[in-house]
């Protein structure tokens, strides 16, 4: 084998880890947009706690009580990272 093509060859094989590497961050970082999401509404219920009507639900009626937008914030980001996110993840580490 000829150093030449050795060094192709090797030159070639740093191309595709390096390939590789950037694919499993970007699947990383598509697979963290979920708990990120689910920690913002976490966030938002701390900072906002008069949003959440579960917390004092005097007066309130059952509509009031499910619809908490902090609480849909959380949900949208646990549906993500389950339902979602995974298909996602699995395409880009496959892609070439």
């Amino acid at each position: 084998m000829s150093a030449d093509f050795a060094h192709r060859l090797r030159r070639h094989e740093d191309e595709v880890a390096a390939a590789a590497r950037s694919h499993a961050l970007r699947a990383r970082i598509v697979l963290a947009l979920g708990p990120a999401t689910m920690l913002g509404g976490v966030i938002w219920a701390v900072v906002q706690p008069w949003r959440l009507t579960l917390l004092h639900p005097h007066g309130q009626g059952v509509w009031w009580l499910v619809v908490e937008p902090p609480l849909y914030v959380i949900l949208v980001g646990l549906v993500f990272r389950l339902v979602i996110a995974p298909g996602v993840a699995e395409d880009l580490e496959d892609a070439p």
